[in-house]
């Protein structure tokens, strides 16, 4: 890439913004940003959900001019290689880059939207954005009886910030434990304990089947609504069994699903994910994509390590710096990702969750496993000959570090017992 040609970037999240930062003042980037606020950091929105943080802490840094915020690219035009945007404008390219992320799944329940409509009711929310975490702040009030669906890593952050609110919180989770792609039995046992410690009902085996909701009358136009239309709000959630549980507040997080529609009425080649090669381009080689939208050897992670990953990939392809003797490097050849969860709460002491790896053995590998019930801790790791593979810690993460950096450096073990204490990890 040379200083002349014009990078455009779907996408003002934290890959997107990665990629112009790494690209440098002197590259011609265009970054187009569909939300209107600020550039921020999504992984701290519990944070914020919680009342842990203001909104201000999760800011990342100002990108400057080559930011357009509240624009939302509606066409990609390979042929004419332009980008139409909703507000009529274009913006031509000789290299694009979709960071699109991803969108919040909204499970089919029944009551959920109207016949031909998508609004959801009144007190209804995914949990995705800056916007979401807003509105439940703002909505969520000591008492509320609020009912999460979904038990994995973002029901399971939810759950913990409302209940910081305050408010009553029930979650429910189709699958027979929290958080079960990530923890094996004992780890989500002590995940459980710890939310039901913090006030947090918890349901597992538990199929949400609908939502009941009541018409409330108002006089504000949206934009689906005339002034003076019937509007709803949730009053309860129906679940499989028959069993309703009263509801002033349900939060959706049943997960998120790339956003991928841009590219497929593109023509790329769209599987979970955007697919892409090792230097994170599609089949159109004037066309990338990274972060939760970017499907690379069949895998798409959906978590913030990958994304920056690959856009730092992308930015050393782009100018040239995976060059090496004169030879292309090996570009992204994949992220060893680390799930990290914070859980505590003020008066609570520390109780953090990571997950990495393989936590799951197979037949010939070695497990070891350190409990201790009184301060709260479970630390297991999985052993493949020398080689650390997964692991599962919850509590005090004092040896987190350490033992992540011997798994994503694939090195031969030293002293695991050590590396598993607390000493292990300064």
């Amino acid at each position: 890439m040379t200083s002349q040609q014009r990078v455009v970037v779907i996408g003002g999240g934290l890959a997107g913004l990665r990629l112009a930062a790494r690209l440098g003042p002197a590259a011609r980037v265009r970054v187009l940003g569909e939300e209107s606020h600020a550039p921020y950091n999504r992984v701290l929105l519990a944070e914020v959900l919680a009342g842990r943080y203001a909104p201000a802490v999760t800011a990342l840094p100002d990108p400057g001019p080559v930011l357009r915020r509240g624009v939302r690219a509606v066409r990609v035009d390979r042929a004419e290689r332009r980008v139409h945007c909703d507000d009529g404008s274009v913006e031509t390219y000789d290299t694009l880059v979709l960071a699109t992320g991803s969108n919040p799944v909204l499970p089919p329940l029944r009551g959920l939207f109207t016949p031909g409509g998508r609004e959801l009711p009144d007190g209804v929310h995914a949990f995705r954005t800056m916007d979401d975490c807003l509105t439940l702040a703002a909505a969520v009030r000591p008492d509320l009886r609020a009912v999460v669906i979904g038990g994995g890593l973002l029901g399971v952050s939810a759950a913990r910030a409302l209940a910081a609110r305050g408010a009553q919180v029930v979650l429910a989770q189709q699958a027979e434990r929290l958080m079960e792609r990530q923890l094996d039995a004992d780890a989500s046992a002590l995940l459980h304990a710890h939310l039901n410690s913090l006030g947090v009902e918890i349901h597992t085996h538990c199929r949400v089947r609908g939502l009941t909701t009541t018409a409330t009358a108002t006089a504000t136009a949206t934009p689906a609504a005339r002034p003076g239309h019937a509007a709803r709000r949730v009053t309860g959630v129906e679940l499989a069994d028959g069993y309703r549980l009263d509801a002033g507040l349900v939060v959706l997080a049943c997960g998120v699903r790339p956003r991928t529609g841009l590219a497929r009425a593109a023509g790329l080649d769209v599987r979970e994910g955007v697919v892409v090669d090792d230097r994170l381009r599609t089949g159109d080689p004037r066309v990338h994509a990274i972060g939760d939208c970017a499907e690379h050897a069949g895998r798409v992670y959906g978590l913030a390590g990958p994304a920056l990953e690959q856009a730092d990939a992308l930015a050393a392809v782009l100018t040239g710096a995976d060059a090496t003797d004169g030879a292309r490097g090996a570009g992204y050849t994949g992220t060893r990702a680390l799930t990290r969860l914070t859980l505590s709460t003020p008066g609570t002491g520390p109780f953090d969750l990571a997950a990495f790896g393989e936590p799951t053995p197979l037949p010939g590998d070695d497990v070891v496993r350190l409990a201790d019930a009184t301060r709260r801790t479970y630390r297991k790791v999985v052993v493949r000959g020398d080689r650390l593979v997964g692991g599962v810690l919850l509590g005090e993460l004092s040896t987190v570090g350490a033992l992540a950096r011997g798994w994503a450096g694939d090195e031969p073990l030293g002293d695991l017992f050590h590396l598993l204490t607390d000493d292990g990890g300064h």
